[in-house]
Order: structure tokens, then sequence, then C-alpha cells
């Protein structure tokens, strides 16, 4: 993780601009009482008259440059925490894409947009507004209290004592805070998360009728996070009044005890009045504390939650010196590839090559580890025994970028942005893909029918995660995204389960047609997978039996008893009554 002093680093010109700006503006302030104590001593008791249009003069000087170095403070530290607040956003979002799957099937969503919005601007508010006043105070103070001793050493010890007392009570108050907040943001996490999963899953709610559970789970988060708001409340109020109050006596005192030294003749009365503007000028620094310390305190917090994430380390990374491939021609091999994850074995002894060009299906039950080899070939895990190779190179020692740009997928739990249809299928290649693509993209994949019968079309915007669009829509725009690629090797993953016979097998012949594509065809469906030129089942994470569709029936095992499960009936009728078997499922 870069260091805040990184950030700050780059605009070290800007901050000095600002610190210059702000020692400027503050020393105008000093100037003020020096002013007022001439009034009183040389043109009030004095009697020169003469001086008091230049010292009038002076105050409007100091007002008008007071102003303009004030506005040059402020909007410079603006400006800047703007910059750094930006910058370590999109450095945070960088490392969290750059984290390996295994670390988002454990972080909840909800965690990351607190740590990358909230978190953030708790920093960014620290970088600006409170970090230039926290800098202010401490110039401020040390420049009032030299002042102070410059006018009468006695009576300065007055406010140095009442700001140590002030600053002690801060550290401790700091020390409170800190645990409340580091458990303030841990529970904005988590009602964060809460809220976003029953947002997108308000279908799924609404069809179980859970609101009112749902409500009473987000209901119990929120009074948490209620709760730890009033126990920070509660240790503001407790040491917050103290710096209020310390900041009205103060002047009070200065001016009672200030008073005795004019009359002991150890001070001018000129000399006092300056003396309870300083005063008065430390009031505000001793006020600000309990909030300084607050936001401060909330900052840090937010700091050691962002540097967790950073601790967080890409377990899939690219070789020191990854190969790259001039050309993917498609062939793909699994030599003995075995994969084990949190102890559990997922797959055993999976060797299996892939032609150039060539399709494979893969058939097996729920959990068999079907998915497990679309994750190992396109590297969010690594094997654990074996290799998983690409035209003879194993995608270890491959670049990243390439292998996984080269490989077209669509998942089985499909995700469509909030955007264009149009976006959606070009996500492949966003900047290279023509309009005329992604229609040819959409027809292939049998979607433009329903696409261009909308109002807008392919510019028409899709909800978030495609709400508004059927399982079998959602499912083609994801197949014409794939397809838009045009990778050298393609990956359909229970791709077809939403759609009708009749459109998965159009589908299935614009596969057919792809000769120069490497497909593997992950499907529940024997029709989808029927016209593979190797079919694998696999049972327990171990290739169980393997064929042709026409070796695979006559071996009679698990594949025919899924072929038998799902046409059976419609291929007994018809051999009962003299006829072919059905083309649905031969």
């Amino acid at each position: 993780m870069k260091k805040l002093y990184t950030y700050i680093g780059r605009y070290w010109y800007g901050y000095l601009f600002a610190v210059f700006s702000m020692v400027t503006a503050i020393v105008l302030d000093m100037l003020y009482p020096k002013i007022t104590q001439q009034i009183v001593d040389d043109v009030i008791i004095g009697g020169k008259l003469e001086l008091l249009t230049k010292l009038l003069v002076g105050i409007v000087i100091v007002g008008i440059g007071r102003s303009i170095f004030g506005y040059c403070k402020e909007f410079t530290f603006d400006v800047l925490a703007s910059k750094i607040g930006s910058a370590m956003r999109k450095d945070l979002f960088d490392h969290i894409q750059s984290l390996s799957m295994g670390y988002f099937e454990d972080t909840n969503t909800g965690e990351l947009m607190a740590r990358v919005k909230d978190d953030v601007d708790k920093i960014w508010n620290a970088m600006g507004y409170v970090g230039m006043l926290v800098i202010e105070v401490i110039i401020h103070v040390s420049m009032v209290l030299y002042c102070m001793f410059s006018l009468n050493w006695k009576l300065a010890f007055v406010p140095l004592a009442t700001m140590i007392l002030c600053g002690t009570v801060a550290i401790i108050m700091e020390r409170k805070l800190d645990k409340i907040y580091e458990d303030i943001s841990e529970e904005n996490a988590v009602l964060t998360t809460v809220a976003e999963e029953n947002l997108a899953g308000v279908r799924t709610v609404k069809a179980f009728a859970r609101e009112k559970h749902e409500i009473e789970k987000f209901l119990s988060h929120n009074n948490r996070y209620y709760e730890l708001n009033v126990s920070q409340a509660k240790v503001l109020t407790k040491y917050y009044p103290l710096f209020s109050f310390v900041g009205k006596v103060l002047p009070v005192c200065s001016t009672i005890l200030g008073g005795i030294f004019v009359m002991n003749g150890e001070m001018t009365l000129g000399a006092l009045v300056a003396f309870v503007e300083y005063s008065r000028n430390c009031t505000w620094p001793m006020e600000m504390l309990g909030w300084l310390t607050n936001d401060v305190s909330s900052a840090v917090a937010s700091y050691k939650k962002i540097r967790k994430i950073y601790a967080e380390q890409p377990k899939i990374k690219n070789d020191e010196h990854p190969k790259v491939l001039d050309e993917i021609r498609g062939e793909i091999c699994f030599d003995h590839a075995g994969f084990v994850m949190d102890g559990q074995k997922i797959l055993q002894d999976i060797n299996v090559t892939v032609p150039a060009g060539k399709t494979l299906g893969i058939m097996g039950a729920t959990g068999s580890g079907k998915s497990s080899i679309v994750n190992l070939l396109q590297r969010f895990y690594d094997v654990t025994d074996g290799a998983v190779k690409i035209d003879g190179v194993d995608v270890r020692n491959m670049d990243v970028h390439q292998l996984r740009s080269n490989i077209a997928v669509v998942l089985q739990d499909v995700f469509l942005f909030s955007d264009t249809i149009e976006e959606n299928i070009k996500m492949g290649q966003r900047k290279e893909l023509q309009m005329e693509a992604v229609r040819l993209a959409a027809e292939d994949a049998k979607a433009r029918g329903f696409i261009e019968k909308m109002d807008e079309q392919y510019e028409t915007v899709i909800g978030e995660r495609g709400v508004g669009l059927s399982g079998g829509q959602k499912q083609r725009i994801s197949i014409a995204r794939a397809l838009a690629k045009h990778g050298p090797i393609l990956v359909l993953d229970d791709s077809t389960s939403a759609l009708d016979m009749e459109t998965e097998h159009e589908i299935q012949q614009t596969l057919n047609a792809l000769r120069d594509t490497t497909k593997i065809i992950i499907a529940h469906r024997i029709s989808a997978v029927r016209h593979a030129d190797e079919i694998i089942y696999l049972a327990d994470g171990k290739i169980a039996e393997r064929g042709t569709h026409e070796e695979l029936l006559a071996k009679k095992g698990l594949y025919y008893d899924t072929y038998m499960a799902q046409y059976g009936a419609l291929a007994m009728s018809s051999a009962s009554a003299g006829e072919p078997a059905p083309a649905a499922c031969c």
C-alpha cells in the first residue's frame, strides 16, 4: 500500500503554497491585537491622533490580506485533498481488481463498497479541511503563545497550562474514540452488505413474502449502528464541554489577572487589551479540539481498514518472466490436473486434450467439479496437481491478461451491467468492435429478434443485473457478448439452460459452424453436448466416462442414465412405433 506521505509528496508544492498562505494569514491575525495595543496606548492614552488614520488603514489591510490568504489556503487544501482522495480510491479499486477469486468468495460486497466509498471519504476529509485545521491549530497556538509571552511571560502561563490540559483530554478522548470508530466502520460495512443484498435480491424477497424478516434483519444492524454512534456521542459530550468551558473562561481570567498586572504597573492597558484578544484567539482552537479529534480518529480507523485490504495479496500472479505467445491456436490440455480447496478435493487426475478447433462436452451431477475446470483454464485458481496447458504452454507461465483475453466465457450465472445492450455485447472488445459486428453476434446468439423489437433497440438500457429481461434473453445477450469477442477458445458453462429446445438447437448450429474455435461446453442437457468431438462425464471430481455421444450411449453407464432420464420416454415411444429416435436426443 502506498503510504499517505507518498500521495502528499506528489503535491508537495501545492501543500507548501497552502501552508505559506496559512502562515501568512495567521501572522496577519497576530498583527491585529498589536494594532489595537497601539490604538489604546498611543492614540487613546498617549493622545497621538495623527497615528489613528494609519492604524485604521492597517486594520483594513490586515482584514483584506487575511481574506485573500485564507481563501488561497482553503481552496488549495480542498483541491489537493480531492486529488489525493481520487488517487487513493483509484489505487484501492485497482488493488481490489488484482485480487484473486478466492478473496471475493470470502469477502462481502458491502464491505468493499464501504471501504472504497466511505472510508476513502474520511481520509479525503482528513487530508483536506480537517488536516488543514489541525495544522492551523498547531501554528496558530504556537504564534499566539509567542505573542502572549512577549507581552507578559507570567500571565502567559495561564493559557499555556490551559492548553496542556485540553491537549491531554483530547488524547484521552481520541483513545476512547479509536475503538468505537473501528466498530462503527465494521458495522457500516455489514449494514451496507445487508442493504445491497436485499435490494439486489428484491424479487426473491417478494416471491417468498420475506419482507418482514428482511426488514427485521436490517433493523437489527441499523440499531447496532445507532448504538455505536450513541456511544461516540457519549464520549464527545463527556469531554467536549470542557473545551467549550475553558474557551469561555480563559478570556475572563486573562482580563482579571491582567487587570492586576496593569494596576501594579507591570503591563500597559493596551498590552492587556492585546493579551485578551490573543486569549480569544486561543479559544477557537480549544473548542475545535473535540471535533478535530473526532474526525481524525474516524480517519485513522478507516485507514486501518483500508490497510487490511492492501495486506491481501493476489494468489494468482504473472510469472516473473511470463511467456507471451505470438498467436493462440486454442489447443487445450488438462495434464493429470488436480485441484484441492480448503482441504477438499474438487478435481482429481483430469487428463484430457482438446485439439484446436475441436469441441469438448462436459457433463456431471451438481458439485462434480464441472465449473472448476473453467476456473482452472482461466487461471482463477491454480492446479494443485498436474498442469493445464494451452498450445503446450502451462497457463501458470503465460501472461494472465493474454490468457483471459483469448478465452470467451458464457458463465452459468449471467451478469449484465446496467448499461445499453450494445455496450454489454461490446464488453469483450469495447473499443474495436463495430456496430455491424454487434448485430452479427446478436444474430448468431438468436438475440437480434427481441432486441430490435425494443423501442431503443441496441441503445436500450438494461436494468441492474439484467432486470426487465427474461432468463433466456439474458443468456442470449451473454452468448452474443462471447461470440463478439472472437476468441480462439469459447467456454459455455450451462449457458443454454434457460432457452427453449428450438432456440438451443439454432445456437448449437452456430457453434458447430465455428471451425477455428476450440469449444468447451458444460451442460446438464444431452442436447447441448451431443455433437461434441469428445464428452467426459465427471463424478466426484474424476472422469467417470469419456467418449462420443454414441460411444457413451453404448456403454450404458452414467451418461446413458442421464440420457434415459431426459429422453427415455420419448425414445421408447418412438421405438415402439417403429420410428427413428427424436433428433433432440440423438
